[in-house]
């Protein structure tokens, strides 16, 4: 197999043959179609998360088809595509796991942080992480639901049931989300960079009501905000954008510090919460409106050996959308 790896953080991924692994127990091997190039993984890359699995693969929305499968998985997955997300492996047996909040579990495993992902042509994955996708699904279009969409879905169910929802750095999590939302019939309004005149163009393309940038407030009190940009000046400013007992949804794995803020914003009932991970439970919802909501993607495909490349644009805010790299 080929493989863009990870040998010491910091340092660009190196394109290298390796030994195809042989899935153990639990597990299948899945030859890669297609896999989502995601902010999280800049995070590994830079260090922002701590103790990577070294050398690694990274990688966590992966599309592909099930080449083999160990002794304690099931047959049938043979053959099928599969979507593997972030969360890849949870212990079944702590507090969280037997009380349904398997997201927080104390033993988990990620792919493509602890695990080895999906910048490869093929990876091992927990059969019961791999979620059974319709064969007419596109794996470049669908990869990147496997987090953006899941983490976004995840985002705003923790946001209730409000009318006016806003939307901060709109990449990839938040082109799915507010399609999602235009679906719900709640109002979208969008927060990008300031000077980034297209970022307001393709969330106005999507649906959004309003479009600004992320230091001005919106023309009305939202009920709701989300922030997928990972900057934590941004809190503040949502805060003082959303109504009284508002919510304030942080959807990023990593975030830069807080600042110190008045009390004012906060009070009023207003919450900040944060989100960790994705459930089963959350993919089987989400899949469910994909469908329903016709959710496009929008993408731009890379070969697998061009994912310096890839992760670079992605940093630099140059995507529309969502990076995809194609073995």
């Amino acid at each position: 197999m080929k493989a863009m790896v990870l040998e010491r953080v910091g340092t660009p991924l190196r394109l290298k043959e390796m030994r195809e692994p042989h899935p153990s127990a639990e597990q299948v091997l899945i030859e890669v179609e297609a896999c989502g190039v995601c902010r999280t993984d800049l995070h590994v890359l830079d260090g922002d998360l701590p103790d990577p699995k070294l050398p690694l693969v990274l990688g966590h929305e992966i599309v592909g088809r099930v080449a083999a499968v160990g002794a304690g998985a099931l047959a049938t997955l043979q053959g099928k595509r599969v979507g593997v997300p972030w969360l890849g492996h949870t212990c079944g047996c702590c507090s969280f796991c037997l009380s349904g909040s398997e997201n927080l579990c104390d033993a988990p495993g990620f792919t493509g942080y602890t695990l080895d992902g999906g910048f490869a042509t093929h990876v091992v994955a927990d059969a019961n992480y791999a979620f059974v996708l319709p064969d007419n699904s596109g794996p470049v279009g669908t990869a990147p639901l496997l987090c953006a969409g899941l983490i976004g879905w995840r985002s705003l169910k923790m946001t209730g049931n409000g009318k006016a929802i806003g939307l901060y750095g709109f990449g990839a999590a938040a082109h799915i989300l507010a399609q999602v939302c235009r679906w719900r019939q709640q109002d979208v309004y969008a927060f990008v960079r300031p000077g980034d005149e297209a970022g307001k163009r393709f969330a106005l393309e999507l649906g959004a009501i309003w479009a600004g940038w992320s230091d001005e407030l919106p023309p009305i009190q939202l009920d709701a905000a989300i922030i997928f940009a990972p900057a934590g000046d941004l809190i503040p400013k949502a805060l003082a954008a959303v109504r009284k007992g508002g919510t304030v949804v942080c959807g990023g794995i990593h975030m830069s510090d807080i600042p110190s803020m008045p009390y004012r914003l906060l009070w009023g009932e207003r919450r900040v919460v944060s989100v960790a991970n994705l459930t089963r439970n959350d993919a089987k919802e989400f899949f469910e409106i994909v469908g329903k909501a016709e959710i496009r993607t929008v993408t731009t495909a890379y070969p697998l050996e061009q994912a310096n490349e890839a992760l670079g644009d992605l940093r630099a805010g140059r995507l529309k959308g969502a990076a995809v790299l194609v073995p």
